[in-house]
């Protein structure tokens, strides 16, 4: 899946000489926690939270006194320079910058100008959607030798039963190389003949209800 099948196109963004009192009224109006500040070429030199806003403004206990901080340029509190995201890259791989640089949000640009923004609530929601959890399914969790050509063997036994997969995840089996768990999300209501047939096959399904001798 690509960054641009994502991405939220409509993007509320300021420029360096826009005051913190201008942010703060955006963040107040709009469901956002995050403004790209741009040039007049719509190039991205700024990103500013709704956490920097509001650590700029003054005390709600300071209401009474006529405060210039409001008046400041969010020139004076924006981070830079701004990680930036191509509408091409890959949603799997900019997942791993949410992680390690631990952003909420990530603008987008093509040919240095911004196009887009994705948020950590658009990955979340991608990742429901790549693993299939948003439609009814069932699961089943399978430990199989880490070889190649495994996978379709599975898969098979699911085909023989005409059971539609929606998803197939991978990931290693605890500290063994030599295994890894297949993580299948099917369409069906009872996904007992399949547990069956795969454990016929002489592979061994973990679960809620399965319990592993490894434990």
């Amino acid at each position: 899946m690509l960054v641009e099948e994502i991405m939220k196109t409509e993007v509320i963004t300021l420029t360096p000489n826009a005051t913190i009192a201008e942010a703060l009224h955006i963040l107040n109006e709009h469901p956002i926690r995050h403004i790209p500040i741009v040039n007049s070429e719509k190039q991205v030199v700024g990103i500013v939270s709704d956490r920097d806003v509001r650590d700029a403004s003054p005390s709600i206990f300071q209401q009474d006194n006529v405060s210039d901080e409001l008046h400041n340029s969010i020139h004076s509190i924006m981070s830079t320079p701004v990680v930036t995201v191509h509408p091409l890259d890959f949603v799997e791989e900019i997942a791993a910058i949410f992680y390690e640089q631990e952003f909420a949000c990530v603008p987008v640009v093509r040919e240095n100008r911004l196009v887009g923004i994705v948020t950590e609530k658009d990955m979340l929601y991608t990742l429901i959607q790549l693993t299939g959890t948003n439609v009814q399914s069932s699961q089943l969790e399978v430990k199989v030798p880490d070889r190649a050509g495994i996978l379709p063997e599975v898969a098979n036994i699911f085909g023989r039963r005409k059971v539609n997969i929606t998803s197939v995840l991978i990931y290693p089996y605890k500290s063994d190389r030599q295994y890894k768990i297949l993580v299948f999300r099917f369409q069906t209501m009872n996904p007992l003949p399949i547990k069956a047939d795969l454990k016929a096959a002489g592979y061994q399904v973990l679960g809620p209800d399965a319990e592993d001798p490894a434990l």
